[in-house]
């Protein structure tokens, strides 16, 4: 029986990422832990291109544009919607999440969900390189990760 594992070796791949504005104070932090993570798997910095949204909600419409360019092996979407007192956060988190799916399964490219969804700035901060961890690099380790195994079962 075939068993795949993808490398975490990122040389040679090609990788979008995709960020929101919105909440930079978190997003620039999940922007930087990614693109670091990045470079140090082997992908070039000539092979990284950023790409900044005004928010969450139109992170899905920047990656499908990406995805579908053909010039990237994975896209990296990065975002943080944080709870406020309206129904705001359930439309913008729920809208985001779907939409960055759909673009993964509609165009067969890698679309990493990147997008903190949280119910406090600390939270959020937390999540951004505190003591919850980074998804900013882990979200750039899996873009690589399923980038390598697309190639693999392709």
């Amino acid at each position: 029986m075939p068993v795949l594992e993808a490398s975490a070796d990122g040389s040679g791949l090609r990788v979008a990422v995709v960020v929101a504005r919105w909440n930079s104070f978190v997003t620039r932090k999940l922007l930087d832990g990614a693109t670091t993570t990045l470079r140090e798997s082997g992908v070039l910095d000539e092979a990284i291109t950023v790409a900044w949204v005004p928010g969450s909600f139109e992170v899905p419409t920047a990656a499908s544009w990406a995805a579908r360019s053909g010039r990237f092996d994975a896209v990296v979407c990065l975002g943080a919607v944080i709870r406020g007192d309206t129904a705001h956060f359930d439309y913008v988190a729920g809208g985001a999440a779907e939409g960055i799916l759909r673009v993964s399964l509609e165009t067969g490219v890698p679309v990493v969900f990147g997008v903190l969804t949280c119910d406090t700035v600390e939270q959020a901060l937390d999540r951004a390189g505190g003591k919850e961890g980074h998804k900013g690099q882990e979200a750039a380790l899996t873009a690589i990760e399923m980038a390598n195994l697309r190639r693999l079962l392709a």
